[in-house]
């Protein structure tokens, strides 16, 4: 990772400067964009190695850098230069749990010095550092004055308190004594004494609780990959037989075969039926499973809106055969072009048309196009009955259906599926809808692509 001038610089020498730095590498994952989550775990992780590296080698000096990762995205760098040689040139946590709160931890060789280094990736919506801001950011941290030791013990109280309900009692006491603090000066360094305990044992609790939590992440993980294979695989099973169904199906009722009397023909068309009905549900789950599982990748190019909606307007014409429902697809506007992979954003597309023409009795399903600065709006609206909004998340979980349309037939699984591919495409699928008005599905996409 290149660096070039630190954002921040500070030096750790003596006890109360473990409060400081703690405090300033919050400041400065803030600034920078972490989430709040990100904040504490990167603070904490710097407080515990600056305790270690206080108590071996007496101190270190401390820089924060952002860099470019290995994979194009910017990190948060944070450098402790040791006071004195590291005993073998080696480090390692007292705490086996300080790696997982950071991405990277261990020591490195930096123009001759031996410099622990710990790095956190800055989110994806934060990623627009330029140099300009950066300078700014160095201006703003240079010209703040960091707060006592007593302001971040109490600021990571609060972080506690949010998330552990069990601190509470702590919160009161240290609320005494900051009361108490604020009436007299008497007895300060037995307090330092006594709130270094307290935070180093809160930051060994904060660690725990977050390797735990990356524990459960990991098997919930786990359990959805297990999820999507047995879907893929029992779905990839049943396609062959329900394929020969419908196969033999068409033999028994062609005119070269034996003649069936009139009950054997209709009994074999609902054999048919119902065969090709769960065949559509088998090619349903198999798409669904490839989403969750991560096997479809976009291939990006410019696509012509244009043209994809001119292929819709012509292919789903077909479906509209009642004449009390008018297709209506409007010409996007001038130049129609984005980012995307044509393929999955038609399939989105027909999708929600397809949907929209089956629970539309009488009126129009209208499908509109606009440009809003970067993004597109794709919009497919309709004059149907409606969703109430407490079901309007409901409707993306897989096999749900709104109560009442289940005579219209599906799977369910259409909108999952297409909610799935518009992620894939890096944009959303909104809805709006009201009883008796009508639904409207937009897919709003970049248009300069994920």
């Amino acid at each position: 990772m290149s660096a070039g001038e630190p954002l921040l610089q500070m030096a750790l020498r003596v006890e109360q400067d473990i409060f400081l730095v703690r405090q300033r590498g919050r400041e400065v994952a803030a600034a920078v964009g972490l989430e709040h989550q990100d904040q504490v775990r990167l603070a904490t992780a710097l407080s515990e190695v600056a305790r270690d590296l206080l108590r071996t080698v007496g101190g270190a000096d401390v820089a924060f850098h952002v860099v470019h990762g290995p994979d194009g995205r910017r990190a948060l760098r944070v450098d402790l230069t040791p006071a004195s040689p590291l005993p073998g040139g080696r480090y390692e946590p007292q705490s086996g749990a300080v790696a997982h709160l950071v991405d990277t931890l261990g020591v490195t060789s930096e123009e001759g010095d031996t410099v622990v280094r710990m790095s956190r990736r800055v989110p994806a919506a934060a990623q627009a550092l330029t140099e300009a801001r950066l300078a700014e950011l160095r201006a703003e941290l240079g010209h703040s004055a960091p707060g006592s030791a007593l302001d971040e013990l109490a600021t990571q109280n609060e972080q506690l308190i949010a998330a552990l309900d069990e601190v509470r009692s702590q919160r009161d006491e240290l609320a005494v004594l900051n009361a108490e603090l604020e009436e007299t000066n008497r007895g300060v360094m037995a307090l330092y004494t006594q709130l270094s305990e307290e935070l180093e044992e809160t930051n060994r609790g904060v660690v725990a609780l977050y390797a735990e939590l990356d524990e459960k992440s990991a098997q919930l993980r786990t359990a959805s990959e297990s999820k999507s294979r047995f879907l893929a695989n029992v779905s990839h099973e049943l396609r062959a037989p329900v394929t020969a169904i419908i196969g033999l199906g068409r033999l028994l009722t062609d005119s070269a075969s034996d003649p069936l009397t009139p009950e054997q023909s209709e009994q074999v068309e609902l054999i048919r039926a119902s065969a090709a009905d769960l065949l559509s549900l088998v090619n349903a789950l198999l798409d669904l499973a490839k989403a969750e599982s991560g096997r479809i990748e976009p291939e990006w190019a410019d696509v012509d809106l244009r043209a994809v909606f001119g292929q819709l307007r012509g292919t789903l014409r077909a479906l509209t055969n009642r004449s009390a429902v008018e297709l209506v697809v409007e010409e996007p506007p001038a130049p129609a072009v984005l980012r995307s992979d044509e393929v999955l954003l038609s399939q989105v597309l027909r999708n929600l048309l397809h949907n929209a023409l089956k629970f539309t009795e009488r009126g129009e399903v209208r499908m509109t196009a606009q440009r809003d600065d970067e993004r597109w709006r794709l919009s497919v609206s309709d004059t149907g009955v409606g969703i109430r909004p407490e079901l309007h998340e409901r409707i993306f979980e897989e096999f749900y259906q709104v109560p009442g349309a289940s005579r219209v037939g599906g799977t369910g699984l259409g909108l999952p599926y297409a909610r799935r591919l518009v992620t894939l495409l890096g944009g959303t699928l909104e809805l709006t809808s009201e009883p008796g008005r009508g639904s409207t599905f937009t897919v709003v996409l970049p248009a300069s692509g994920a």
